[in-house]
């Protein structure tokens, strides 16, 4: 039974006539000899480092047997569902049927409820099978998704969604570059008058910052690797929309075939009022545009989920399942990782096909979420948690980071992304420096998953033991990118303003930004290996304390910044608003600090010495 709903408000039974599309998850053949195999092919000191199975090796290891599906796909059959499809790998069937017909076959009621804003449809009950369904059924099937809603609304990471209703961030007065203008007209703080943020940094300032500025010259840009983005739903103006930012920001265009997508259709798609369709859209430009910006030689495919619930769902484990990619960038998140939220039956088809991924050489990139440790600023620790699906073990979880890039495109410092505000109010900073918490990326402690083996002896006990007991916990992030939406990108993309629709650029930051800035850094990095470097976090934690990673740390005195809005979001007819933003701020309780830290993991990416420092294992094998 779905825990939420005790949060919930119910509001009606569901017509019994109503269609529903569920989802079947069929167990993993010997789970354990599966995490085993894992930890022997990522382990880069290891003799079988690098041998990632083939699909079909995998199917044949630890995916169901065929006699199972087909097993289950006549039982649903033989209840009156339709079988839509079976996944590649068997572990999922998609069905649909009658709301009466889930009732009667799950002894249950389906209703609906408004919950989180939204009207959901679930069960009401646990699901359970009828008297006399055969064991071979009920020894397969693991999980049934789809009939609970409310365990499956997916949002995306950032903060700040982007348009297509018009909105401007980044708003003038702004700098090219850090440090470029100082706000000399607004109030000093902490001792001295504060540089404006900048307008947003542009793809060669964050190639240059990040080592990659010499590499793409020698061709070395991603060529040869496919990035796959699941988002939800498909902007229609996405590949004009990112043409014409490459032209604009002298960038390569994409070439015939380096831009694909994978969607529904037109009339494909579902919950599009309740999931803000449009609103998906800035996620999915943000994505394109940032992994392109990391690698302009990749291969793109853009996988649009039919919604932003079982949708996504089922979009992101084909993508999997059929091995549509060589890496993975997922910037969305389904809120905190607490079993009464989500199901075990969602927890479980996650864990199956990251696993199926990661053992198949599939590189994995979640973002952790931008509410830092969702305690509001520390002010609650007891409540901390993480995001789910970025703590699974088998995919990286991306952290956030605030960055100052120079003038000749330096590195200049980079911290923990954790910021507070104060506003600008009758010539006075209010509140007082370092003003209100306001997001950050994502970390602490999973109260789902044991330690990975990859994490031991690299978290501090500190954090993998934070809630007590005796069993280290995985924490999260692994690896850190640019989140800080004052130091974010800057995109490009087509939106409705009071004066029309057309193209514009908006600054944009969020985990939703470092996740697939990280997915260009790895694609330059498997060109530059010649080979498939699929599950990084062995590796990651192999880099920890080398100079290959950027070992971030906390400011050593206050560092902030001015930012500038437009009143409306849109222009200047209501006037423009300024806000203080101190950078790093210490109230949470997560911290960056020398070695693995839960506000940043191992680091971030440390230049050119990131792809010069990678194991002579990963170049060798």
């Amino acid at each position: 039974m779905p825990q939420w709903e005790g949060q919930a408000h119910p509001l009606s039974n569901t017509s019994t006539s109503d269609q529903i599309g569920f989802g079947v998850l069929l167990g993993m053949r010997n789970s354990s000899a599966a995490v085993a195999t894992l930890q022997k092919i990522s382990d880069p000191t290891s003799a079988s480092y690098g041998k990632w199975l083939t699909n079909a090796q995998f199917r044949a290891q630890f995916a169901p047997s065929a006699s199972d599906v087909n097993t289950v796909k006549d039982w649903l059959t033989k209840q009156g569902f339709r079988v839509t499809k079976t996944l590649t790998s068997g572990m999922y069937v998609e069905a649909s049927g009658t709301a009466g017909q889930i009732e009667k076959t799950f002894a249950t009621t389906v209703k609906n409820f408004s919950y989180q804003g939204k009207t959901v449809r679930a069960n009401s009950s646990a699901l359970s099978f009828p008297a006399g369904t055969p064991a071979a059924v009920t020894g397969v099937i693991s999980g049934v998704l789809g009939i609970d809603q409310g365990a499956q609304l997916h949002k995306p990471a950032d903060m700040e969604p982007g348009p297509p209703a018009g909105e401007r961030f980044g708003v003038d007065p702004c700098s090219d570059y850090f440090g470029q203008k100082v706000a000399t007209d607004k109030p000093s703080a902490y001792g001295k008058k504060q540089p404006y943020a900048v307008c947003g940094y542009g793809p060669q300032q964050y190639q240059s910052a990040y080592g990659e500025s010499s590499l793409l010259r020698a061709g070395i840009d991603g060529r040869g690797v496919t990035v796959a983005i699941t988002d939800a739903y498909a902007a229609p103006t996405i590949l004009a929309d990112a043409q014409k930012y490459n032209q604009v920001h002298g960038q390569p265009l994409f070439k015939p075939g380096q831009f694909s997508q994978i969607t529904p259709g037109p009339d494909g798609y579902d919950l599009i009022d309740d999931c803000g369709a449009s609103g998906w859209y800035g996620e999915e430009t943000l994505d394109v545009e940032a992994v392109h910006a990391m690698a302009p030689g990749a291969k793109v495919v853009y996988v649009g989920g039919s919604d932003c619930s079982s949708g996504l769902d089922d979009a992101w484990a084909e993508t999997i399942d059929n091995h549509v990619a060589d890496i993975i960038t997922n910037s969305w998140t389904d809120g905190t990782d607490d079993i009464n939220t989500l199901s075990q039956d969602y927890v479980d088809f996650y864990t199956e096909f990251s696993l199926e991924a990661a053992l198949t050489g599939i590189t994995v990139n979640f973002s952790s979420g931008d509410a830092g440790d969702r305690t509001v600023g520390g002010t609650d620790p007891a409540s901390k948690s993480v995001e789910f699906p970025a703590d699974s073990p088998y995919v990286t979880g991306v952290g956030g980071t605030s960055v100052a890039i120079g003038k000749n495109g330096q590195r200049i410092w980079e911290h923990g992304w954790q910021s507070s505000y104060s506003l600008l109010t009758n010539g006075a900073w209010d509140p007082a420096p370092p003003g209100t918490y306001s997001s950050g990326g994502g970390g602490g402690t999973s109260v789902l998953y044991a330690q990975p083996f990859y994490q031991r002896g690299k978290v501090p006990t500190s954090i993998s033991e934070y809630f007590g007991g005796k069993t280290p916990m995985r924490a999260v992030p692994d690896i850190s990118m640019p989140g800080d939406p004052n130091t974010g990108f800057e995109v490009g993309q087509t939106q409705v303003f009071p004066e029309g629709t057309h193209w514009d650029q908006y600054r944009i930051g969020g985990t939703s930004l470092s996740s697939p800035l990280l997915a260009g850094v790895v694609a330059v990095a498997d060109q530059f290996s010649h080979r498939k470097l699929g599950f990084m976090n062995p590796l990651y934690y192999k880099l920890l304390n080398t100079p290959a990673l950027n070992d971030i740390t906390a400011p050593t005195s206050p560092l902030a910044e001015v930012r500038t809005n437009f009143a409306n979001s849109v222009d200047n007819t209501q006037g423009k608003t300024y806000q203080l933003q101190t950078i790093d701020v210490q109230s949470t309780t997560i911290h960056s600090k020398r070695g693995y830290d839960d506000e940043t993991g191992v680091g971030s990416p440390g230049g050119l010495l990131f792809f010069l420092g990678l194991p002579i294992a990963a170049l060798l094998h």
